[in-house]
């Protein structure tokens, strides 16, 4: 393998009041703290992204919105994804399907964890999320984050006295470091067959 692998924590909401940025330091901090991999925060309010309005997506003809080209140039850095999102109406949010839909190649044989939280843990969210992730050829890990009930109000705000992540790691911690290491494992088995295939071109 030709580097470190390199991760990034895709904050996946850009609304004003969102949640999101606080699991998602969280996660990126537990990323960090494995030592083999480099760790990006990558924020969607940083990009600007319209929505997509492009001819075809970039599998067919490359983009032509320079933030959307922006956007792609981005994701292409990564090796891999742990994707932050909240559950709206049983599925991921609009500004993260849309960043989706944004690149094609760059997604493309690399791997993903997600961290999700909102009604049932975020779960119909992550599901969601997985079968998007399958169009894109992606591999993700079989287990994930998932904040809800108690633990969900207790570091929100809604709960009146949101305490810090670190006061559910007892029923979130292990769930994270199972999706990290299976992260891991798919995303040096992908690195390692981009490499083979890019060689043998």
């Amino acid at each position: 393998m030709a580097h470190t692998p390199k991760i990034a924590v895709i904050i996946g909401t850009t609304r004003d009041s969102r949640f999101g940025e606080k699991p998602a330091q969280w996660i990126a901090e537990r990323a960090k703290a494995r030592g083999d991999w480099q760790v990006e925060l990558v924020d969607l309010k940083d990009f600007d992204l319209p929505l997509f309005n492009e001819m075809a997506s970039n599998a067919w003809m490359e983009s032509e919105d320079s933030r959307a080209v922006a956007w792609q140039k981005k994701v292409g850095e990564f090796d891999g994804f742990i994707f932050v999102t909240p559950e709206y109406n049983r599925s991921i949010t609009g500004a993260l399907k849309n960043a989706l839909d944004q690149a094609y190649v760059e997604w493309n044989r690399k791997a993903f964890g997600i961290v999700s939280y909102g009604g049932a843990g975020g779960t119909r969210a992550a599901e969601h999320l997985r079968t998007i992730g399958i169009e894109l050829q992606m591999a993700s890990t079989r287990s994930a984050v998932h904040i809800g009930g108690s633990e969900f109000m207790a570091v929100h705000p809604l709960g009146g006295d949101p305490k810090p992540m670190e006061a559910i790691e007892g029923a979130i911690g292990n769930s994270a470091v199972a999706m990290l290491e299976e992260l891991d494992w798919w995303v040096r088995a992908t690195l390692q067959a981009r490499d083979t295939q890019a060689k043998a071109a």
